[in-house]
């Protein structure tokens, strides 16, 4: 026996406006279920089937870890991300062989984005 895939990942929000906001208008992924008024939404990234992420209206837990986007270009992406008021950690290369920088979404879940170099 052995897992297949990861279908989902669930987050706790406090807002489920903002988080939604934010995944969809700051990152860019697609709601596929939910939106700004539910208590429960899923979004995916563009163009991609899995995996999902779940936004789950509730009490944010930080300090669980981390969740890893790949992007195309990541000091790219930094400065984006820059541009539109938020203060993510600077870009480096790490020694397992991405580039990659740290940021909090809206509930303060630590979010990657990355790049294998």
């Amino acid at each position: 026996m052995r897992i297949e895939k990861i279908s989902a990942v669930t987050l706790s929000v406090a807002s489920m406006r903002d988080s939604v906001r934010f995944y969809r208008d700051v990152l860019g992924m697609e709601i596929i279920y939910g939106g700004e008024d539910g208590c429960f939404s899923s979004l995916r990234a563009k163009d991609v089937k899995d995996p999902i992420l779940n936004l789950e209206q509730g009490n944010p837990v930080t300090q669980w870890g981390r969740m890893i986007f790949y992007v195309a270009d990541v000091d790219g992406f930094w400065a984006y991300l820059r541009g539109r008021g938020f203060h993510p950690e600077s870009p480096r290369d790490a020694s397992w062989g991405e580039r990659y920088f740290h940021m909090p979404d809206p509930d303060g879940h630590e979010l990657s984005f990355a790049r294998p170099i």
